[in-house]
């Protein structure tokens, strides 16, 4: 976890529905952590602004089609091009907070119900990616998510879609692999209460982190 100088930066993940207040409250994390004197990065994925994220941008806009195995491996892709990056400002100790990550490169792809693409294959691309220190679920219904603010435009945001990844959200954080990692915030309370909670977690377990001294993982095969 440490080097000779300094310790590592940890890294931070938020998921849950669209609207379930992910980015607000993931701004607002990176406030904190950074009025405590530590040094944060802020990414979210997918990252729009490189090629493949254009890529993923039409698709999800609707102005481009893309078969369902093709338009995952693009989501992984936009994810390991930026693996390399995570790893060396958590290394040289930057905490990286990230808004989206591979739960819902599974999840997401999942949902669509093809046959052949269950979340065993869609996560078996997300090998070797480093692998959280804290996982923050965002936890509210589809329908509480349409009545705060509305889903939007593009491609994914339908009830329908929501409640299916939702569902898969719940049958990822079962596994093993997973629930050590992911820790449920009730996100139906106000943005302060929400606030709260999700402080007091993130203290309690990079504390913990901290003290077993645990060294950045990368996620393993299933």
């Amino acid at each position: 976890m440490t080097t000779s100088s300094s310790k590592r930066g940890h890294l931070i993940v938020f998921e849950g529905l669209d609207r379930s207040g992910k980015s607000t409250q993931c701004e607002r994390l990176v406030e904190y952590l950074q009025s405590q004197g530590q040094k944060v990065e802020h990414a979210r994925f997918p990252n729009r602004s490189t090629v493949i994220g254009q890529m993923i941008n039409n698709y999800l806009t609707g102005t481009s089609q893309q078969e369902d195995h093709a338009i995952h491996l693009l989501f992984s892709a936009n994810r390991w091009e930026a693996a390399e990056k995570i790893k060396s400002s958590i290394e040289s100790g930057t905490t990286v907070v990230i808004d989206r990550y591979y739960y819902s490169g599974c999840v997401y792809s999942a949902a669509k119900r093809n046959p052949t693409m269950d979340l065993a294959w869609c996560r078996h691309m997300e090998v070797g990616l480093p692998r959280p220190d804290l996982c923050l679920f965002l936890d509210i219904t589809a329908e509480k998510a349409a009545i705060r603010r509305g889903f939007g435009t593009e491609r994914y945001e339908k009830q329908e879609m929501q409640d299916r990844v939702r569902e898969l959200f719940a049958e990822m954080r079962t596994h093993p692999d997973e629930e050590e990692d992911i820790v449920v915030i009730d996100a139906g309370g106000t943005v302060e209460q929400v606030e709260a909670a999700i402080q007091t977690t993130v203290k309690r377990r990079l504390g913990e982190v901290e003290a077993e001294s645990r060294p950045l993982r990368f996620i393993q095969p299933w």
